[in-house]
């Protein structure tokens, strides 16, 4: 059965017509061409598909379209400014080395984005632990490991800085 769900992609609203058991990996990619959510393995292992939904990095192969009914969702396409300027935890992947063939990158780069996102500093360990729902087949994860905990790193020096008033230094593209 067809049903209308609306909801919003990368900062742009949208409504859809989906079968109710479409799941929102092939909604995001062969209805809106959001080609970074990547086909891997369809069953929630490899982590090759996560978005940010409200926030939350999910597996979207897992995650039905109809329970996306007034969601907010960010893609890797989301992240980037008009300017073209890369996010902190794109531009650590980019300083780290941290991609090889990159079919993996983007739903990492989700989770670290995540990551990031709770303001917490977490130990080596701790990231890998909190990676292990992704699966790389050419990093083997150290220099992915080094960029989300650089990342994590640059997001806490900032925050400490704009606590103390201390002037925060501007990204340029």
């Amino acid at each position: 059965m067809m049903r209308f769900v609306r909801f919003a992609v990368n900062g742009h609203e949208c409504e859809v017509g989906v079968d109710e058991r479409e799941m929102l990996l092939d909604t995001l990619r062969d209805r809106l061409g959001l080609t970074s959510v990547k086909r891997g393995c369809e069953v929630g292992e490899c982590g090759a598909c996560t978005v940010l939904l409200d926030g939350i990095a999910l597996d979207s192969c897992l995650y039905l379209t109809i329970w996306a009914e007034g969601a907010t969702i960010v893609t890797c396409e989301g992240l980037q400014s008009p300017s073209g300027a890369l996010t902190p935890v794109q531009q650590a992947f980019v300083d780290e080395a941290a991609i090889q063939c990159g079919f993996c990158t983007p739903g990492i780069i989700m989770s670290a984005t995540e990551i990031v996102g709770t303001g917490k500093r977490y130990t080596r360990d701790e990231i890998r632990k909190l990676i292990s729902g992704h699966l790389c087949r050419c990093t083997g994860y150290q220099r992915i490991v080094d960029a989300v905990e650089r990342a994590v790193d640059e997001h806490a020096a900032l925050a400490e800085r704009a606590c103390t008033g201390e002037e925060v230094p501007k990204r340029t593209a």
